[in-house]
C-alpha cells in the first residue's frame, strides 16, 4: 500500500473548479477591445502556465508583443480580482478528501502558476477550515512550473523528503514538475486535461475521485 507524509497540490483544475471564471473574466476583456472571445473549453488549454501565458494565448497573434502583453495582462488581473470567485468551487470531494488527510495528518500544502494573491486568497475563502503548511502561487524569485525548485522549497520548509511527497495534479505541467522534483506523480481526471497528457508527461498513477488520493495516505 503507498503511503505518503505530505502532498502538494495544483490548485486549479485539481482542488477548484476556476474554468468558467477565468473564461468569463479572459472574455470581458478581449470583447471591451474589440477582439474575438473564445468557447469556455478553449481554456482548458490557456490555463495551467500563469496568468501571462494565459493572455497570451488567448489574444490573437499580431498583439502579443511585450507592451500589448503587458497591458492586457493588466487589464485581465483587475477583471479577475473582481470576479475571480462568481462561479469558482471545490470540486465534489475535494473538502472530504481534504478532512480524511487532515484525520492522518498527513502535511498538506499547495503549489499553483496563479499568481500568488489569488493563491492565498482562494484558499482562505475555501478551505479555512483546513490547515495548510504551505500555500505559493506564481511570485517573484521563484521559477513557474514545471521548473521543480518551487516544489522542492516547499518540501524543505515542511521539514519532508521531496521522496515522500505526493504530487498531485490534473495537467502535464503538473506531472513534469513532480518528476522534476522526484516526487510521486499522479494525475486528477476530474480537472482540465485528459489521462493522455498526464500519463506522457510521467504520471505515475490516475485517479477518477478525490477520495483516492486519500487513500494513498
Amino acid at each position: 500500500m503507498i503511503r505518503f507524509k505530505a502532498v502538494i497540490f495544483d490548485l486549479d483544475g485539481t482542488l477548484l473548479d476556476t474554468l468558467e471564471d477565468l473564461a468569463q473574466c479572459m472574455n470581458r476583456v478581449l470583447a471591451r477591445n474589440g477582439l474575438p472571445v473564445h468557447p469556455k473549453e478553449a481554456y482548458r488549454f490557456f490555463v495551467g502556465s500563469g496568468m501571462e501565458k494565459l493572455v497570451a494565448r488567448a489574444l490573437p497573434g499580431q498583439l502579443r508583443d511585450k507592451e500589448s502583453l503587458r497591458r492586457f495582462k493588466d487589464d485581465m488581473m483587475e477583471e479577475y480580482a473582481a470576479h475571480w470567485h462568481d462561479h469558482t468551487e471545490p470540486y465534489e470531494g475535494i473538502e472530504s478528501m481534504l478532512a480524511a488527510l487532515e484525520e492522518k495528518g498527513v502535511t498538506k500544502t499547495v503549489f499553483s502558476n496563479k499568481p500568488d494573491p489569488f493563491v492565498k486568497c482562494a484558499v482562505r475563502r475555501f478551505f479555512s477550515r483546513f490547515s495548510f503548511a504551505h500555500v505559493a502561487g506564481a511570485c517573484d524569485g521563484v521559477p513557474i512550473k514545471p521548473d521543480p525548485a518551487g516544489a522542492v522549497q516547499i518540501a524543505e520548509k515542511v521539514g519532508v523528503p521531496t521522496a515522500e511527497f505526493l504530487y498531485a495534479g490534473d495537467t502535464g505541467i503538473d506531472m513534469k514538475t513532480a518528476v522534476a522534483a522526484e516526487m510521486f506523480p499522479v494525475g486528477v481526471l476530474w480537472g482540465f486535461r485528459d489521462a493522455r497528457e498526464l500519463r506522457d508527461a510521467g504520471a505515475r498513477l490516475l485517479v477518477k475521485k478525490p477520495e483516492e488520493l486519500a487513500a494513498l495516505c
